[in-house]
């Protein structure tokens, strides 16, 4: 008798499946790779960078956003990373919570200077960058959201550092500091000098600390205990931000920082005034 089983068409085997499997979520990876790197991109730009079909990108941007791993930015098309990637990233459900109560004093800080805004708390010896709102109808170049940036090259890690202990500071820290820039402050009793500093004026500056070409000015979110749990900061361009126009954003910065830890049950509101940086 024939075997007819042998002219039947026979499907993918397990093997094959596994592979495809494994194939999809390399792919879906590199989106978020891809998102993390651009801050936002369309369909046809990710299917493009995959090297597939606009339909397979689209099925895996529709499985992400699906978790919460991507979001739709409105009447643009495009995509970014979505809050789920926080959770995924190691953020607790404070962290969260604290994204959200910060959010409408981002929005409106963002709105009022037309600048760059970044929520960041300390993490694992670093600040976790957990919102960014982008003002003035600008497209950010860099997504910060879900990174880890060193402490001692930017405005908020100061801010974040500046009421531990200089030992405490010390065991969070690297042994060495590195340098981004030629700006970067890597002997460790001058950072300790800022950080003091910072924990009187109340704000922190970085002049090209991390990034020739980038300053920004960062200030404390206190808890209902009055403990730093997060800190705000207005970023932009250094040609943008002189003394004047840190002076013209620091008073808002600092409002909207006391409207946040009010929110957290922290009552008193720090001064304004700024000091040469």
């Amino acid at each position: 008798m024939r075997n007819t089983t042998r002219d039947l068409p026979r499907g993918p085997t397990s093997a094959q499946k596994g592979e495809s499997t494994v194939q999809s979520v390399d792919r879906a990876v590199t989106i978020l790779e891809l998102l993390a790197q651009h801050g936002s991109l369309g369909v046809t730009a990710l299917a493009a960078d995959l090297g597939v079909h606009k339909s397979t990108a689209s099925r895996l941007v529709a499985a992400l956003e699906r978790r919460d791993l991507v979001e739709q930015i409105a009447d643009r098309g495009q995509y970014r990373l979505g809050a789920g990637i926080l959770r995924l990233a190691g953020a607790t459900d404070a962290r969260l919570d604290l994204a959200d109560a910060a959010r409408p004093a981002a929005r409106r800080l963002a709105d009022l200077t037309g600048e760059t805004v970044n929520v960041a708390v300390l993490s694992s010896g670093a600040a976790l960058y957990v919102d960014q709102i982008v003002g003035g109808g600008r497209h950010s170049s860099y997504n910060w959201v879900g990174q880890r940036i060193p402490l001692h090259a930017t405005s908020n890690g100061k801010v974040l550092l500046c009421e531990l202990s200089e030992a405490e500071v010390d065991d969070i820290l690297d042994d060495a500091l590195s340098a981004y820039t030629p700006a970067t402050v890597t002997d460790r009793a001058t950072l300790h000098r800022q950080l003091a500093q910072t924990k009187v004026s109340g704000y922190a500056v970085a002049i090209d600390e991390l990034d020739v070409g980038l300053t920004a000015l960062a200030a404390p979110v206190r808890d209902a205990r009055g403990v730093i749990v997060a800190s705000l900061s207005v970023s932009g361009p250094t040609f943008r931000f002189d003394e004047a126009r840190r002076e013209q954003v620091l008073g808002p910065l600092l409002e909207e920082c006391a409207e946040v830890s009010a929110r957290l049950g922290w009552r008193e509101i720090p001064s304004v005034g700024i000091a040469d940086s």
